[in-house]
């Protein structure tokens, strides 16, 4: 009983920092448009494939992370159910 109360208000507190999150991230996102715009309006403007890659780094490591995180859950689920079907 104990563990599922701890669960539920994990899950909330985590879910509260989640929607807190995203408006620093909208005015980075924000301050990355305009730099990009402004380059392509001088005629030696800087290459913009640094940037991009550096926001599909940033973009794939919450999904590792993720991923990781479903993977060891999966895992530990399944030897559970392997230990209780004995």
């Amino acid at each position: 009983m104990k563990k599922t109360i701890f669960a539920g208000t994990l899950a909330l507190l985590l879910g509260v920092l989640l929607s807190v999150l995203p408006l620093s991230v909208q005015a980075q996102c924000t301050m990355c448009k305009t730099q990009v715009e402004a380059s392509r309006q001088e005629k030696d403007g800087y290459d913009t494939t640094g940037l991009n890659k550096g926001i599909l780094y940033l973009m794939t490591i919450p999904y590792v992370l993720m991923g990781t995180v479903g993977y060891f859950w999966y895992r530990n689920s399944k030897k559970k159910k392997v230990a209780n079907s004995r």
